[in-house]
């Protein structure tokens, strides 16, 4: 108990300055900076874990490149699966109830990664569950962000929260940098160390946060939406817009181990340091995520998340291009980082703006689903496309696909339905 104390006191200080960096003078509210503080905690748990699959997927476990494209599909793509019954959930019950539930799954799923072995059925198994944990959690969580903001300054909020996140995608890496630095193949107690965290996470979610409304009310419990109602949010022309917007843009994005993995080919860089890839995007991440967001609510949310992609496109040049070395390394880390900044937290900002609030959590999820549903595809089609031709052709194909995704988007949320932007 004394150890979770002293972390939070540590953390305190970076709270307040994510808070002022995102909107001024005025804080955010205080269930935005708990919330913060969980998703820290579990991206550090989370990212130890991810940093390390693929390289313990393909260099040691012989995965072939369509294989890990599976893997690494379940892992960014699987949210969709339990999305829509965690937002729905959350809808009819309460939103905190269910983010504790998916939060523990996602947990104990960390301690059943050191037990299950190497095979694919039983880590596509861990990883599934892992990320149904995730997919429940995530629409409740965001719906108690965006409950408690006022709509003005959503971007703002979730700016602040994903650069919370972010800061332990930079934590969560280190930590497996400097255990497998001591304790070289030590992937069990790993896992065990990141399970450890990850309840801490949840311990401080079960304890301290009490969601709020924007004006500052305790959350009563909601009213229970039906399914029709929860549906009837694909009548609205924006809504529809926006998901076949994201849709589309996760169907052209490569995940991030894959461009580390062609990054590493690239560059011949020692395995050992592979994990330390994922803390150069994170670090970019963390610092232009509540800068980002706060632009977002002052310029155009559409138009920052389009420029984000914009950047996505320019790291797919990098890859291909004729750069090489420390160049290519620092400026894809560092746009791939922006990227993120301009269109996570910004996108999900842009849904909370136009979803009634009696169906938050469900249009959030809905929201989660296409995205997820998308990115799964795609690393599934990279994946293919890496093992019939080759690194740079997959690239080259996606690259094409983004363009043409990102016209699609535009027309769709700065023509057809300008009120999101």
């Amino acid at each position: 108990m004394y150890q979770v104390s002293d972390s939070t006191a540590l953390l305190r200080g970076h709270k307040r300055l994510l808070a002022r960096t995102a909107t001024g003078a005025r804080a955010v509210p205080r269930t935005v900076v708990l919330l913060g503080l969980v998703s820290l905690l579990t991206d550090v748990s989370s990212e130890m874990v991810a940093t390390v699959l693929p390289l313990y997927l393909v260099y040691i476990g012989g995965f072939s490149p369509l294989a890990f494209g599976l893997i690494d599909g379940l892992y960014n793509g699987a949210t969709a699966f339990l999305g829509l019954a965690g937002g729905y959930l959350g809808d009819r019950r309460r939103h905190k109830d269910v983010a504790v539930a998916g939060y523990g799954v996602s947990a104990a799923c960390k301690l059943l990664l050191a037990t299950v072995g190497t095979g694919l059925s039983a880590i596509g198994g861990v990883i599934l569950l892992d990320r149904a944990g995730k997919g429940l959690r995530t629409a409740p969580r965001d719906a108690m962000i965006s409950l408690a903001t006022p709509k003005e300054e959503l971007g703002a909020a979730f700016g602040v929260h994903r650069a919370m996140d972010t800061t332990g995608a930079m934590i969560g890496p280190l930590v497996a940098f400097g255990l497998l630095a001591i304790a070289p193949l030590a992937f069990n107690s790993l896992f065990i160390v990141s399970f450890l965290i990850a309840v801490v996470g949840v311990a401080i979610l079960v304890l301290f946060v009490s969601p709020t409304r924007a004006a500052g009310d305790a959350v009563a419990p909601p009213p229970a939406p039906s399914l029709r109602e929860a549906f009837a949010l694909m009548r609205s022309s924006r809504y529809r817009s926006l998901l076949l917007a994201g849709g589309g843009l996760s169907l052209a994005t490569a995940s991030d181990a894959f461009i580390f993995l062609g990054l590493q080919a690239k560059l011949d860089l020692k395995l050992s340091l592979f994990p330390l890839l994922f803390v150069g995007s994170a670090t970019t991440f963390m610092l232009f995520a509540a800068p980002m967001g706060r632009l977002a609510d002052r310029v155009g949310r559409g138009r920052v998340l389009l420029s984000g992609y914009a950047l996505l496109l320019s790291v797919y040049a990098l890859l291909v291009g004729p750069v090489d070395g420390w160049f290519l390394l620092v400026a894809s880390l560092a746009l791939l980082g922006t990227y993120y900044a301009a269109t996570d937290g910004v996108l999900v900002a842009m849904g909370s703006a136009i979803i009634p609030e009696d169906v938050r959590g469900s249009g959030l999820a809905f929201l989660r689903t296409a995205t997820s549903g998308a990115r799964l595809l795609a690393s599934l089609l990279f994946g293919a496309l890496w093992s019939v031709w080759s690194f740079d052709a997959a690239i080259v194909c996606f690259g094409a696909g983004l363009i043409v995704a990102c016209a699609a988007a535009a027309a769709l949320l700065l023509r057809r339905a300008p009120g999101i932007a």
